[in-house]
């Protein structure tokens, strides 16, 4: 080594920095790959219908109002029934179509007539917040045709979602955003 000139490194500073960047290159790699390892990119969150149980945690606990997660009907298992139990609140005087006696708060579910007795149940899932009140009336009363999903298009797939931190049957769950919803259908 020639002394006076900065052609050369002592050991000692090369050992300093290598031991600087020994030290710092973790510190920048490892939350990287959590970073990737936790992103929600190619996961979806979803609802294991045969998990859920119509708690209402969906509505109150989603971070948009209304709520990503909405009633969807499985029109195969559906009986078309004159009494539907997710549309007719328990106890009614009359059957009609009277909002008194409607079970959904916000009028999402609207009654046709097909013959008799049969009658055809369809949702606004614009009017629907996720209450999940039809749905148990459906599995109390019905066949349980109609249960909960997050709907895909409207979520904002939040890394911590707080409906499934809060959800009390761990009913929901991340998947790839290929795998197709959990369907509710006969088995």
């Amino acid at each position: 080594m020639i002394e006076g000139t900065n052609k050369y490194q002592s050991r000692r500073d090369f050992v300093r920095r290598a031991g600087k960047l020994i030290v710092a290159v973790p510190l920048v790699i490892i939350p990287v790959a959590l970073a990737k390892k936790t992103s929600a990119a190619g996961y979806v969150w979803q609802i294991d219908p045969f998990k859920c149980t119509q708690c209402g945690q969906c509505k109150t606990n989603c971070v948009l109002t209304p709520s990503a997660s909405k009633c969807i009907h499985a029109f195969r298992m559906c009986g078309y029934c004159d009494l539907c139990g997710g549309y007719l609140r328990q106890g009614v005087k009359t059957i009609s179509t009277g909002a008194e006696n409607q079970l959904c708060p916000t009028g999402a579910i609207t009654r046709k007539f097909v013959e008799e007795p049969y009658f055809e149940y369809t949702f606004n899932e614009d009017l629907c917040d996720g209450c999940a009140k039809c749905v148990k009336g459906c599995a109390d009363f019905g066949n349980g045709s109609l249960y909960m999903q997050i709907r895909h298009d409207r979520c904002v797939n939040c890394n911590q979602c707080s409906i499934a931190r809060t959800c009390p049957s761990n009913a929901i769950i991340r998947v790839p955003v290929n795998e197709e919803y959990i369907l509710k259908d006969k088995r």
